[in-house]
């Protein structure tokens, strides 16, 4: 009893010696199990990345001169081969016609029924079809899929002339949609991906952006899967290889010029998880498809999402000082999910960082630490920890207690 009572009253006593420096607590978690760990004063995380999580991984590589994986729901890079080299994206290039449009759309500029007139320009273009009418009405619904299924670039032209006056306005507003969405070496000069020395995008930009259009357009994410669509008494199928595989595939777009060869921006989702894979530069049809499904299935089997809390979960107790609690509770305010390879999965550590003891007084969702992220050659990954709730500061007589205390005891330590 006796033991037991001194145990309590020096460990109060030693909350206050605890006034400055910093606490850091390893978690090494595996699939679920988690055990504390002492790790070294003072160390720090790295700064937090407003990007993807830059793990680029192997052994494997691809007959693609380009390639980029990413998972989409913690945007982890996966893979990366010359991710930020200018490439000519040839037809791929046409989601970014298409998220300007669809941009129109959600935002009431235009509608899907809205019928836009053919022009003598857009009848006339080479390359791909959809082979419109020359004076003719199409609706923007039609046109959208000419433009993504039949990869039309008279589509793309009738689209742009209708909803922004002329071809050269278009390719203005796809510029400035992509510098406000975040592609960092993106430059469009015409709406079809035609060769043109102007016009480039890097596979990073090109898995960027299709990322964007899965979050913010999902209601048109339809027109990307649709395996073939007939036009003007002209059938024609979608060019996506990944489509024809019951492989999870949903989209996005194919690319070919004899600059650029042969090119795939492809989405897969399985069950809660999404595959973002950009492949460029292969010598042919038959290669494309077959990187574009062996690399998926790689990204599949290689790699899982591992939730380490749930909004809300208490994640640590921080020491407080000078309040009317003596602690606080540190949660994180969302899902925090992280994707690694098998190999990566063992290494992983969770380690919780803030100055301590916390001084009072406390407001609830204050952010007070971080939790930080490792495992292999993973970049840290790092989550803000807020106070679980309110601590108001002591009293005036309980502060005085409690800075008397820590004099006595500071002294003898």
């Amino acid at each position: 009893m006796q033991l037991g009572r001194l145990a309590t009253i020096v460990g109060a006593a030693m909350a206050t010696l605890l006034i400055a420096g910093g606490m850091h607590t390893a978690l090494s978690a595996h699939a679920g199990k988690a055990k504390v760990a002492a790790a070294k004063p003072g160390a720090q995380g790295s700064q937090q990345n407003g990007g993807p999580n830059e793990q680029v991984v192997g052994p494997i590589d691809t007959e693609a001169k380009h390639a980029f994986i990413i998972e989409d729901d913690t945007n982890t890079v996966l893979l990366d081969k010359g991710a930020d080299e200018r490439i000519p994206p040839a037809s791929m290039s046409k989601i970014m016609t298409a998220y300007v449009v669809f941009n129109m759309l959600k935002e009431g500029h235009a509608k899907l029924d809205d019928d836009l007139p053919v022009s003598q320009e857009a009848w006339k273009t080479g390359g791909s079809k959809m082979f419109v009418p020359v004076g003719g009405r199409i609706k923007i619904d039609d046109l959208l899929r000419g433009m993504i299924v039949q990869s039309g670039n008279d589509a793309c032209i009738v689209l742009a002339e209708g909803l922004a006056g002329s071809q050269s306005a278009f390719v203005d507003m796809m510029n400035d949609t992509a510098k406000k969405i975040g592609l960092k070496d993106s430059h469009f000069a015409d709406v079809d991906g035609l060769p043109n020395p102007e016009h480039w995008m890097t596979a990073r930009d090109l898995a960027t952006l299709a990322r964007d259009i899965i979050h913010q357009f999902p209601e048109y994410m339809h027109y990307f899967s649709e395996k073939d669509y007939g036009f003007n008494n002209i059938n024609q199928g979608n060019r996506n290889p990944l489509l024809y595989k019951d492989i999870g595939a949903d989209g996005m777009k194919t690319g070919h010029t004899d600059e650029s060869g042969y090119s795939l921006l492809g989405t897969l989702k399985r069950g809660d998880r999404r595959v973002i894979e950009v492949l460029s530069g292969m010598s042919s049809m038959k290669m494309r498809a077959q990187e574009g499904e062996r690399l998926a299935e790689w990204a599949f089997r290689e790699f899982n999402d591992y939730t380490l809390f749930k909004a809300g979960d208490k994640i640590d107790d921080a020491e407080v000082w000078l309040g009317t609690d003596v602690k606080v509770p540190l949660v994180v305010d969302k899902d925090v999910v992280v994707t690694l390879s098998r190999k990566a999965r063992k290494d992983m550590k969770v380690t919780v960082q803030y100055d301590k003891p916390v001084p009072a007084p406390i407001a609830k969702d204050k952010p007070i630490g971080k939790v930080v992220v490792t495992a292999g050659d993973m970049q840290p990954m790092e989550i803000p920890l807020l106070a679980g709730g309110d601590v108001p500061r002591m009293g005036a007589i309980g502060r005085m207690a409690m800075e008397a205390a820590h004099m006595i005891w500071g002294s003898r330590h």
